[in-house]
């Protein structure tokens, strides 16, 4: 069965928002280049360390001939100017124009940063962040992050709202969290305001009020954040902070979407399986949750094997079905894992194995999913899979009885239990 959109359980809000990084030119050095007859560029980006907390990062960025902009910022850093040496850090951060280097860039960002630079020290903070050139350090990269946010810088005061939201390197506080968000979301930091709208939304650090939330997810939303977008979207759908409303809700989803925002992907094809706020086309429902299963979106990946399984907006493919189910139950998908056993139970798409449909109903069932824990209890009762055992059926009937599913509580009383 496809996942449920509306179900809260399954939205996948998270305790912690780390966005991408943002990034900005530094002036002195577009100074600079521009004196060489050097073009600025403001499309580089500051390469990311896989499977790490994004934060946001304060770039210098050039365009043209990468060795001569290096020479000119390293001429300029060495008579100690602040914001060539954080440029230069930038570059040997990026290996543009020399060899990539973090400790060198470390080196660099911290003469800046002891100049009083913010942006080297937001940039220092990050490598500690990170470690990057240096050993990762917490305290330290709080440290950074605190003397550039003190100084206004707001990419900074998204960080430190970071460590404080998640307790890294300080006591976790979310009411210091969000006075951190405020003060870069006024500035117009889309990250700021997105993480906002989320503390409002969920009553973090703050008052739950779906009003403020929306308002923040808006002004992040406009300036085209789609995490904002998406999170803007719920609301609409879920008539939180403002009047239910699914077109509005699949305008927002689809402006994500199309920015490959893996969980806008699913609720966008989710809209478009259910017809809400859309003609109902299976078509268009198969090409988002395909975008999105392809990016690892678990319950895209669910619903796509069931899409496969029932021939809905794609031929028939019970093996496609089966591919996609375990991808998602491997993931820790309840639903998936049940889908998966049922598949195992029935020889539907892979060959019939109660052993195999047992393990995946287990692992569906200990996670709470009360349609397993019935499947579960039926395989003891028929003894498929393993030793006939009505006690053990019993304890599994009785799990799914008591979230109210009607099949087990009349496997129960069957049972005489």
């Amino acid at each position: 069965m496809p996942m449920l959109f509306p179900d809260p359980a399954a939205r996948g809000e998270r305790l912690t928002r780390w966005s991408r990084p943002a990034f900005a030119i530094g002036l002195l050095t577009a100074t600079l280049c521009a004196h060489a007859g050097i073009q600025p560029d403001v499309d580089t980006e500051f390469p990311q360390t896989n499977g790490a907390p994004s934060r946001e990062v304060g770039q210098s960025a050039h365009q043209g001939d990468p060795r001569a902009q290096f020479i000119l910022i390293r001429r300029a850093a060495e008579q100690g100017h602040g914001a060539a040496q954080n440029s230069l850090g930038w570059m040997y951060a990026n290996g543009r124009g020399v060899d990539q280097d973090d400790q060198e860039a470390v080196r660099w960002y911290r003469k800046a940063a002891e100049q009083g630079y913010a942006e080297a020290q937001l940039n220092l903070g990050f490598m500690y962040d990170e470690g990057r050139g240096v050993g990762k350090d917490d305290q330290e990269a709080l440290r950074w992050y605190r003397k550039a946010a003190e100084q206004g810088n707001a990419g900074a005061q998204f960080n430190l709202g970071q460590m404080y939201v998640s307790g890294q390197g300080v006591g976790k506080d979310d009411r210091e969290a969000l006075a951190w968000y405020r003060k870069a979301a006024q500035q117009g930091d889309k990250r700021a305001q997105d993480a906002l709208g989320w503390m409002y939304a969920n009553g973090i650090g703050v008052d739950k009020d779906d009003q403020q939330a929306v308002d923040w997810y808006r002004k992040a939303a406009e300036q085209g954040d789609a995490d904002a977008q998406t999170q803007l979207g719920q609301m609409y759908f879920d008539g939180r902070g403002v009047n239910k409303d699914d077109r509005e809700a699949v305008m927002w989803f689809r402006k994500a979407a199309e920015q490959h925002h893996a969980e806008a992907q699913f609720y966008l094809g989710t809209m478009y399986h259910t017809g809400q706020g859309v003609p109902k086309d299976d078509r268009e429902a198969v090409r988002w949750y395909l975008q999105a299963a392809e990016q690892g979106e678990a319950r895209a990946q669910n619903d796509l094997g069931w899409m496969f399984e029932e021939g809905q907006g794609v031929a028939k493919d019970e093996r496609a079905a089966v591919q996609w189910y375990r991808k998602a139950a491997e993931q820790g998908l309840s639903l998936a894992q049940d889908n998966l056993a049922f598949m195992y139970r029935s020889g539907r798409g892979v060959d019939k194995d109660d052993l195999q449909a047992v393990m995946w109903y287990r692992r569906a069932a200990e996670n709470g999913h009360a349609t397993a824990q019935f499947h579960l209890g039926l395989m003891y009762e028929q003894g498929r899979g393993v030793t006939r055992d009505d006690r053990q059926a019993a304890i599994w009937y009785r799990k799914a009885a008591e979230q109210g599913l009607a099949e087990a509580v009349s496997a129960l009383a069957k049972l005489g239990r």
